[in-house]
């Protein structure tokens, strides 16, 4: 069975011959270290803290700048709800197809739930049809079955702000639909056909070896 991610789903939709050098090829591009980094801390800071783990000697170890993003996420009202499980690898699967994710936190307020996912750089253009936010709802409604509501919170520490989307009938079947499409489309791609490049191209990490 064909076991798909959202970072796999967004590579293909942006350029399959990307996700083909990435997924199929497994073609690793180094990248800097310090670009991922305020990232990895704080997500894992994040978990450590829901879990009611000892974090004084790590706060006291960020930068001034880790310290700003950190406190922006402790006073963010989704992040002071009732905890739920952070961290947690989510599964699901689609007629013949099966997706996967690993979401940053789900909370909840009496039987709402709120699925969190910080980003230190940029949030979605278009948050709501996202790949991510698509295999994140899609399986948390799959998981929590009975609910009063379900919402997915962008919380954007850059810019100190937060990006709602609310869960609903229609955008759970939008949602089936578009992801049994691109991994049908994915399943019976021929890669081997030659691509057009864009202006985009410049750009792409796999650009010296794309041809």
């Amino acid at each position: 069975m064909d076991n798909f991610s959202p970072n796999m789903l967004k590579t293909f939709d942006a350029c399959p011959k990307k996700y083909y050098f990435k997924y199929i090829r497994k073609i690793s591009v180094p990248q800097k270290a310090s670009f991922f980094e305020k990232g990895k801390k704080v997500h894992a800071l994040a978990h450590y803290y829901l879990n009611g783990n000892d974090i004084s000697k790590t706060e006291k170890a960020l930068t001034e700048d880790e310290k700003i993003i950190w406190e922006r996420l402790k006073n963010n009202i989704f992040f002071q709800k009732e905890y739920v499980n952070s961290e947690y690898n989510l599964f699901y699967k689609i007629d013949n197809y099966l997706i996967s994710g690993r979401l940053d936190a789900l909370m909840k307020e009496n039987n709402d739930y709120f699925i969190l996912d910080y980003k230190t750089g940029s949030v979605p253009i278009n948050p709501e049809n996202d790949y991510q936010t698509m295999v994140y709802m899609i399986c948390t409604d799959k998981i929590l079955k009975n609910y009063n509501s379900l919402k997915f919170i962008y919380i954007d520490l850059k810019n100190n702000k937060n990006y709602e989307i609310n869960f609903d009938d229609n955008l759970k079947t939008n949602y089936q639909n578009s992801l049994n499409l691109i991994c049908r489309k994915i399943k019976n791609f021929r890669f081997e056909a030659e691509f057009k490049h864009t202006d985009k191209c410049a750009f792409c990490e796999y650009n010296k070896i794309c041809c």
